[in-house]
């Protein structure tokens, strides 16, 4: 059985194959007569959309690409699933892969998505993520790119945030506020911004409260649980033992809480631990973890409303807009 196109629906109904092309995407310019009309003739005739004749059309799809570091991490898959529903209600499909904080593999993951058409790209960068000439391409090409978390500062794009230096220095000023004073950060990667603005955070709310920063108090390290452990194992061996920890992120806290207990001390009457994100794991250990919310879900819901917005406007929007989101310190056992 032939399958009904547009021309075949616009012949039955006696309308112009534009009418109803538009009709069929909810265009603004078609009454809602006509759009009941067509809808109610398609679903009729069982007339199915052609993705791929509407992309060599239009030279795009309906896909939205999504590059992040890493899906397993709460914070991606909650951003994920923000974008998701958003796109979902637009009428975008959304593909995402992921760099494993791999440089190279960010670049490839790019070049697919342009290479496939993609209507628009979301991205939050690896942390070896040093040089956006992989970003300049797509833009290049007409296709209109949203950073969020992780962005890159070299390029002129529409940016999803939160204020890294400000969340920082109201954890770590929660911390002094409860009596603590020797106070370790373990931090991220030096190349990635928001750890270098998490560093910041941390070390202006030393300097506020009149408490000296040492340098022998901050680790640098990766994102992960293993990273938080052997940083931990690290001060341990060094007979470095401060009061309390600030972890550049959640999975950095939990590793670092795992080794504290090992070695015997206590959370937080030896130890208090500050995490970052609001992992779902921060919640669920004892003593559970205080950290920042990072309103993860919002954050992919803001990304993928500018993404829709800049394809459906043909990217005329000029000024790059940079949305910065409020956090809040979740306050619970172990600081």
């Amino acid at each position: 059985m032939k399958q009904c196109t547009i021309p075949d629906l616009a012949k039955k109904l006696g309308l112009s194959n534009s009418t109803v092309s538009r009709a069929l995407r909810n265009h603004p310019d078609i009454s809602a007569e006509t759009k009941k009309l067509v809808n109610k003739a398609a679903n009729e005739f069982n007339y199915v959309p052609n993705p791929i004749a509407q992309s060599l059309k239009n030279n795009k799809t309906h896909t939205i690409g999504v590059i992040v570091p890493e899906i397993k991490h709460d914070f991606f898959s909650s951003a994920i699933s923000g974008i998701e529903e958003i796109a979902y209600r637009a009428g975008y499909t959304i593909m995402v892969s992921q760099s494993n904080e791999n440089y190279e593999r960010e670049v490839v993951n790019t070049e697919a998505f342009a290479n496939n058409r993609v209507a628009g790209v979301i991205v939050s960068i690896s942390q070896r993520t040093k040089d956006g000439e992989h970003f300049k391409s797509i833009m290049q090409k007409g296709i209109p790119l949203v950073f969020f978390d992780r962005v890159f500062n070299g390029i002129s794009a529409n940016k999803v945030v939160i204020n890294d230096v400000k969340s920082a220095f109201n954890a770590v000023s929660f911390l002094i506020n409860k009596g603590y004073r020797k106070i370790a950060h373990l931090a991220g990667p030096g190349g990635l911004d928001i750890c270098r603005k998490r560093e910041k955070g941390y070390v202006d709310a030393l300097k506020h409260a009149g408490i000296l920063p040492d340098k022998l108090f901050v680790k640098h390290g990766g994102l992960h649980e293993k990273d938080g452990y052997d940083s931990m194992s690290y001060f341990l061996k060094k007979q470095i033992i401060p009061d309390a920890i600030f972890a550049v992120n959640d999975p950095v806290a939990v590793g670092a809480f795992q080794r504290i207990k090992e070695a015997g001390l206590k959370i937080p009457g030896d130890i208090g631990i500050i995490g970052f994100s609001n992992n779902k794991i921060t919640s669920l250990v004892e003593p559970s973890i205080t950290t920042v919310n990072q309103p993860s879900f919002e954050m992919g819901k803001k990304a993928a409303a500018i993404l829709i917005e800049l394809i459906e406007s043909g990217s005329r929007i000029i000024q790059p807009e940079i949305v910065e989101l409020q956090t809040e310190l979740i306050i619970r056992d172990s600081a």
